[in-house]
């Protein structure tokens, strides 16, 4: 896969089939038109598109809205974009100025004189353009007049419940991780940098690696201690992790702390990958460490399981 930071450098392509969107967590909803797209591009003997933005529109928008948190940091997105097959990936940088193009500057500029497109696929309810006023009937007019055809992915549901980033997000912030990864295809993930920690665990037994998610936007499931895999180095581990504040030993901040099993490397200042696979109970405050470390026993028992069918 291509990516292009700089729509200048987007040239010489052959028939693009181009989708649009923010397409935050690549989630089935997106996954089916992808699956579109390529079907399209086959049929069209070209090539795969996807015009997304950077920053999020919601970051230029409303910069004062402090609650927004985003199922993947911008490197995520483009990993889980290619391995779904996308051959261009344009990341548009988005503006206040940007945000007042009309919806037929946005066609004319972007879709026709910069990308040349040859088909454009959408997802279902679709809105561009200043104040979201374009919609697919606008894009029906405009295509025959700019020379490309156009067609929606209409609404899909799973198990009747429409697929959407907002209930993804919200399931997450729910601590739902199994929701979750049903909406999305794929198991949520976040990527941290391994940082010092207090080192309680180490003294019970349990040694966890502190992760550190360098971007704030990026959304953290609810507290509590998930059954997880753990990626690092290009090695899968199983493992499992709390979120909270370690009211047993009288915490004061919010850590992500993973108990990595099987593994004994010192492996700080390293990035490692957790995928969430279920979530096992709520972080509790035990009255002490040797009560903290019976509990975790059970956990790691029941983390065992868990990964066994995962």
């Amino acid at each position: 896969m291509k990516v292009y930071t700089d729509i200048i450098d987007f040239k010489n392509v052959k028939n693009p089939v181009v989708t649009t969107g923010t397409f935050d967590g690549v989630h089935l909803g997106h996954q089916k038109i992808i699956s579109r797209l390529k079907e399209a591009a086959r049929e069209e003997n070209g090539e795969t598109v996807l015009l997304t933005f950077y920053p999020h529109p919601r970051m230029v928008l409303f910069p004062d809205d402090n609650d927004l948190k985003l199922i993947n940091t911008q490197q995520e997105k483009i990993g889980l974009l290619e391995q779904y097959g996308i051959d261009h990936l344009i990341i548009y940088p988005f503006t206040k100025e940007f945000s007042r193009l009309t919806s037929v500057e946005f066609v004319r500029n972007i879709l026709v004189n910069h990308i040349k497109t040859k088909r454009l696929v959408i997802g279902y309810n679709h809105h561009f353009g200043r104040n979201r006023e374009g919609s697919f009937e606008h894009l029906k007019e405009y295509g025959p007049l700019y020379g490309f055809e156009v067609e929606e992915i209409p609404a899909k549901d799973i198990d009747s419940i429409e697929v959407s980033s907002t209930k993804i997000r919200n399931a997450l912030l729910s601590g739902d991780v199994k929701t979750a990864a049903s909406y999305l295809g794929h198991d949520f993930s976040l990527t941290g940098r391994v940082v010092d920690g207090k080192k309680i665990g180490r003294e019970i037994g349990y040694p966890t690696a502190n992760i550190f998610v360098d971007d704030k936007f990026k959304i953290v499931p609810a507290d509590g201690v998930y059954a997880v895999k753990v990626r690092h180095d290009n090695r899968l581990y199983g493992g499992m992790l709390n979120i909270g504040n370690n009211p047993t030993v009288n915490g004061k901040h919010k850590t992500i702390e993973v108990n990595i099993f099987d593994f004994n490397r010192d492996i700080y200042e390293e990035d490692a990958t957790i995928y969430f696979i279920e979530r096992l109970r709520d972080e509790v405050k035990f009255d002490g460490l040797e009560a903290l470390k019976a509990q975790l026993a059970i956990d790691k028992i029941n983390s065992l399981k868990i990964l066994a069918d995962n």
